[in-house]
């Protein structure tokens, strides 16, 4: 297993509570899915390079949800919910990686430190102290920085023991939910903390994984192989991914999960009330800098 641990995070797919993005090869973007606040209004966005989809728990009657891109500049676009400001972005410069949480956006520059726009009740967005981080996640209520050195630092809520990650070494890739951390080994394992109410956390047999993402419930990883692997929630069917094949990159919404193919093609499966899973006329997807097998 070659080395993944990533330069600049670039996320072509995100899956938020009821949308899904995704990134096309030429720098525009397409959404589907639910657009009662906007966070499906990414037409006319131009030069994107990453994609992030603000995602939430699943309480009924809940669409709260924001979308964000970063552009080649190192500048950050959003749209959708606003209600904490999580869409105040338009000052951001020299950023090279991007993730959104519930109200809550985070930017990562290109010296290692950590910018956060949106709530802040409960401390996730009190990163003003970090250093050296290549990579960033953001759950409901929690955030997580990867360092370089495979550390990884965290804030926000621990109420379910989601930010024990002080002990965790050797990683390359993080993904958070609801109130869960997930964690890729160099050794393609993978560690979790936090809830395991739904066997989200229950990742400690897989091998060979080469990317993560964590939903509300549940935890997908992405074989070496292009086949997927998932644990936790599967209500809507969002864990019923044996069957995929030729799998380049993975994200996890609320109760859906989604898969870039390597024709750039999409799937997904799960709750499709609001349309989130009607991917399947996407074409153009951009692939991953990373694929899986290198």
């Amino acid at each position: 297993m070659g080395s993944l641990f990533p330069g600049m995070q670039r996320n072509v797919l995100a899956a938020g509570r009821r949308h899904t993005v995704s990134l096309r090869k030429d720098g525009t973007v397409v959404a589907a899915g639910d657009n009662r606040l906007g966070q499906c209004k990414v037409e006319n966005w131009r030069g994107i390079v990453s994609v992030a989809a603000g995602n939430v728990h699943m309480a009924p009657n809940t669409g709260n949800a924001h979308t964000v891109g970063l552009r080649e500049d190192g500048t950050v676009v959003a749209t959708g919910w606003n209600r904490y400001g999580q869409c105040a972005v338009d000052g951001w410069s020299g950023i090279v990686a991007i993730a959104a949480g519930w109200c809550r956006t985070v930017g990562l520059p290109a010296d290692g430190t950590v910018a956060a726009a949106g709530r802040n009740l409960e401390g996730e967005c009190d990163t003003d102290g970090w250093r050296d981080i290549a990579a960033v996640a953001a759950g409901d209520w929690h955030t997580v920085g990867l360092r370089a050195d495979g550390t990884v630092a965290r804030t926000g809520n621990n109420r379910h023991r989601q930010c024990q990650v002080d002990d965790w070494r050797d990683i390359v890739a993080i993904s958070a939910g609801y109130l869960h951390t997930v964690g890729l080994r160099s050794d393609g394992t993978v560690v979790a903390a936090g809830n395991n109410q739904a066997g989200q956390c229950e990742v400690g047999g897989w091998r060979d994984i080469v990317a993560v993402a964590a939903g509300s419930l549940h935890t997908d990883g992405l074989r070496a192989d292009g086949t997927v692997v998932a644990a936790g929630h599967n209500a809507f069917g969002q864990c019923e991914v044996r069957g995929w094949r030729d799998i380049v990159a993975i994200a996890a919404g609320c109760v859906h999960t989604v898969g870039l193919c390597a024709n750039g093609t999409v799937v997904a499966i799960g709750d499709n009330t609001f349309g989130q899973c009607e991917v399947s006329g996407w074409r153009g997807i951009r692939l991953p800098d990373l694929a899986c097998g290198t």
